[in-house]
């Protein structure tokens, strides 16, 4: 296996991944073109980084993550926005895998990451911590708004 930054190249197994992540979230409705399009942005404006997991030419596993900006310390802070391991190749180290290549990756140059699980889903906490991130440590709410889900 090999945990390398996801390129334009990578389009067509990213794109297929991620309609499996969205069908693991209840998405029934799967149009691959919007997909694609939503994808192909995201890489061709650098508006998000995603990790892939690779094996035997096949994407097993991705991590994407958006940027956003610390004023106070000057720096970049990343949104890990989504993780997902192809189910026959969970709990084999892929998705610690992909967590340690993306704090390898910006350990120097970013302030920190941001995520976001629900309560229940206690082997993503599991996975989160084991990685060494932390939750309750800090003096700040977590706030959330949204029109839509």
């Amino acid at each position: 296996m090999t945990i390398r930054m996801g390129t334009i190249e990578d389009l067509d197994g990213i794109v297929a991944i991620v309609a499996e992540y969205r069908s693991f979230y209840g998405v029934t409705e799967q149009n691959e073109s919007e997909i694609t399009e939503f994808i192909e942005h995201r890489i061709k404006n650098n508006e998000s980084k995603i990790f892939i997991a690779v094996e035997n030419g096949t994407i097993i596993g991705f991590i994407q993550l958006y940027p956003s900006y610390s004023t106070v310390s000057l720096r970049p802070q990343w949104i890990l926005n989504d993780l997902y391991v192809r189910e026959s190749y969970r709990s084999k180290g892929v998705a610690t895998a992909l967590m340690q290549a993306v704090t390898d990756h910006f350990k120097n140059t970013a302030k920190g990451f941001i995520l976001v699980t629900d309560k229940t889903n206690t082997a993503a906490k599991k996975l989160y911590e084991k990685c060494g991130w932390k939750t309750g440590e800090y003096d700040f709410y977590t706030y959330f708004y949204a029109e839509q889900m």
